[in-house]
């Protein structure tokens, strides 16, 4: 049998590339890296790995050698796709792509993250609306929440949703915590029964704008009721930064 080339995915047989650029918008199409190379030495593209992960997380092996690849002996487990005692260990690889040659990286996360996603794939627009409440981003935030509700998604669900991936925070936990206060208003206009007097004017007014309705909130999917894995509600982490949450904790909004 002919040996593979080291230079083509093991998954896919492909070069290890990819191309960026949009030839029907008139512009030039290049190619870029896209190399994964494994401690076992067999190379992947990123998303081609990436679709092995449920796999990888029930054996820690190379989907093409088999050979194991964390970086101390773990217990891997069948029945679930993050095994706590892989949290304490790693799975190191080269990855060579557009912004980064040859740079050592940690896999495991990122596997665990998209095995779990695979298993569980009503999770993704909720981990996206995440990431958004992490980073600020309230234009993406309510572009997204239109587009699902158009979608007759349970909107409810989305905001409720606790990552178990990320110590059962909640987006209100996330918002809270990086200091976003107008993702955190939105949320909670959104996603709490908290009494319309209790938020300031400007936030009605730019809630109306944006076409917001508030949801009919069970008291069980209250984004306040939610404790995260420390057992926090949005309350206490609001509590933990003062500077910053001060003015919305004086409002009472928060109080359950």
């Amino acid at each position: 049998m002919a040996t593979q080339p080291a230079n083509v995915c093991k998954a896919c047989d492909e070069a290890l590339v990819i191309r960026v650029g949009d030839e029907e918008q008139g512009e030039e199409v290049t190619t870029v890296p896209d190399n994964v190379t494994l401690g076992c030495k067999c190379h992947y593209h990123w998303e081609c790995l990436m679709e092995q992960a449920s796999a990888m997380m029930a054996s820690l092996k190379c989907p093409s050698c088999h050979t194991y690849l964390p970086d101390k002996p773990v217990l891997p487990s069948n029945s679930s796709p993050v095994p706590p005692p892989v949290l304490e260990a790693s799975i190191y690889a080269l990855y060579s792509n557009e912004g980064c040659h040859d740079e050592n990286v940690d896999l495991l996360p990122s596997i665990k993250e998209e095995a779990y996603l695979q298993k569980n794939p009503e999770a993704r627009p909720a981990r996206a609306l995440h990431v958004m409440c992490t980073e600020g981003d309230v234009q993406g935030m309510i572009e997204m929440l239109h587009d699902l509700d158009g979608q007759e998604t349970d909107i409810g669900s989305i905001l409720s949703y606790q990552d178990p991936l990320s110590n059962m925070k909640s987006g209100l936990h996330l918002a809270l915590e990086n200091g976003r206060q107008d993702v955190a208003w939105i949320l909670l206009w959104m996603g709490s029964a908290a009494d319309v007097n209790r938020f300031p004017v400007n936030v009605r007014q730019t809630a109306e704008l944006m076409g917001l309705g508030r949801l009919d909130v069970h008291p069980r999917k209250d984004l306040r009721e939610l404790k995260d894995g420390q057992g926090r509600l949005a309350q206490d982490v609001a509590r933990q930064n003062p500077e910053v949450w001060t003015a919305l904790l004086e409002t009472g909004v928060l109080s359950l």
